[in-house]
């Protein structure tokens, strides 16, 4: 069972019922990935646990369910304004567990503020519709109101960004919410409990519990709890999914990705090379988004190599809380090593590794340098798994359509991005590929809060994508009402299916 925590400068609590609480039992550790050190502890939540969340939830739910949708909305817009003030805080936590550099946080934090942002205007987006004299003074009327204890299950890389995807949509529309981050970086939810807290969010209304797989199953399997939203690997967001469905839950499942960037010959070269270097080595590879295959088409491929090669090399590796570091370290020494892993059977298969950054010069920390690889081939490995780290590929293609078809074939759709010049080259792109979300000379195309995030294929399990319009769908639920009043002239309905004539 919980208990109200004493709380030690190196536990990090849960957040339970408005207030820190640490879990009897098993207790994990947090590391600085910079320095490869223990930075403070952590408890994992065993089912007893996540129930004290769920019913803290629970009891909450009826009276932030009935409140007024104003109200709701002033509580987010004082929330938005301490997540504005505390912004760079928040990144450094992230900094600090994550590894990523300080403006990289930054900006992460930004673009998860801006969900909140966009939820403090939800009442216009909760509006249901009305037709009157659907049948002889009968009108019909739709609602849209809150699912109930609503939980969220996020990863490592976005300790605050892909969090914010889900509970201020969530809390804004009437629902309680449990959230799990990733056991790794655990502190930057725990801050924005705090300050939902202080901006009037009543207790119990959003929970932060910690864990592993035991705390998980016991989200999946727990009656209480509505709705799950995931974002992770593939082959977890399939199990999740299964699990969700099998147990009644709705459920929303991001999965695993591997983004491609097709070049053509007519690109400014300069300007994409630019951006294909951000977009593969920005947080060290450990992103979604990440664009990790490039497809060069035609003439584009030998000097696009030659850019990225001379860009990536002047790549500044080291901690990211440092001045004029471009890229921080890898989350944790098992993920360094499977990474380098990639990069010793890419050279095997065959593939040019024009830049090996599997043996770093850093002494400490869970480094890797940017790798860059040419000539690769589709039943390559590293081009059939997403890596997850400093590693960019490169494909050839003679055509755009057969680039097109290559990414086609790819059993992920996450993102995907075309640098062109020709309006008719990315019109055709944007229409043939089948892929979720696409940036024409955009290299990471993730939309803003008031559009939906979300792939296709093995890229998510569920139908509905995460913020954003379909974000409010997914944790709402129609309801239909059909209204006569009659009078005393009206007959009343008879033991046949009623028509409205």
């Amino acid at each position: 069972m919980n208990k109200p925590a004493e709380l030690k400068l190196d536990t990090v609590p849960c957040w339970i019922g408005g207030k820190p609480v640490v879990s009897a039992g098993r207790m994990g550790e947090v590391y600085n990935p910079a320095t490869g050190q223990v930075a403070r502890r952590v408890p994992y939540c065993d089912a007893a646990a996540i129930d004290t969340a769920v019913q803290a939830a629970m009891a909450a739910l009826p009276d932030w369910r009935d409140a007024s949708i104003l109200r709701r909305a002033r509580v987010m817009q004082k929330f938005l304004h301490l997540l504005q003030a505390q912004q760079k805080d928040i990144a450094r936590l992230i900094t600090a567990e994550h590894g990523k550099t300080l403006p990289d946080a930054m900006g992460s934090v930004q673009r998860g503020i801006e969900v909140v942002e966009f939820v403090c205007g939800l009442p216009q987006l909760l509006k249901g519709e009305y037709s009157e004299n659907v049948g002889t003074a009968v009108d019909t009327h739709s609602l849209r109101q809150p699912v109930g204890v609503c939980a969220g299950i996020t990863p490592f890389n976005f300790p605050a960004m892909v969090p914010m995807w889900m509970f201020p949509v969530a809390i804004a529309c009437g629902n309680t919410f449990i959230l799990k981050p990733s056991e790794k970086v655990p502190s930057a939810a725990i801050r924005m409990a705090e300050l939902f807290k202080e901006a009037g969010l009543p207790d119990g209304v959003f929970n932060v519990v910690h864990g592993d797989k035991a705390a998980v199953d016991a989200i999946l399997a727990h009656p209480g709890i509505a709705a799950v939203s995931f974002v992770g690997s593939t082959p977890i967001a399939k199990y999740i999914y299964e699990t969700c469905a099998k147990n009644g839950k709705r459920v929303q499942a991001l999965g695993g990705a591997k983004n491609h960037a097709v070049v053509l010959p007519d690109a400014d070269l300069e300007f994409a090379a630019d951006a294909l270097i951000g977009a593969a080595y920005g947080s060290a590879g450990e992103r979604c988004m990440a664009i990790s295959a490039v497809v060069a088409v035609g003439a584009a491929g030998d000097p696009l190599v030659k850019l990225l090669e001379k860009k990536a090399k002047a790549i500044k590796i080291g901690p990211g809380d440092q001045d004029g570091v471009d890229m921080g370290p890898l989350i944790t020494g098992q993920h360094r090593d499977k990474v380098a892993s990639y990069i010793e059977k890419g050279k095997a298969e065959g593939a040019k590794a024009v830049l090996d950054g599997g043996k770093p010069s850093l002494k400490e920390g869970y480094f890797l340098g940017t790798t860059l690889f040419d000539h690769v081939k589709t039943e390559m490995e590293i081009y059939k798994h997403e890596i997850f780290g400093p590693v960019l590929i490169v494909l050839r293609a003679d055509t755009l359509e057969e680039a097109i078809a290559l990414v086609n074939r790819n059993p992920y759709a996450n993102g995907t991005a075309i640098f062109t010049e020709s309006g008719g080259a990315a019109r055709r792109f944007e229409n043939e590929v089948q892929v979720g979300m696409v940036g024409v000379n955009v290299p990471i195309p993730v939309p803003v809060a008031f559009y939906s995030f979300g792939g296709w294929k093995n890229s998510l399990f569920g139908d509905l994508h995460v913020h954003g319009a379909e974000g409010v769908k997914f944790y709402t639920r129609t309801k239909v009402v059909t209204t006569r009043w009659p009078h005393q002239d009206t007959p009343a309905p008879g033991l046949n299916m009623p028509t409205l004539g």
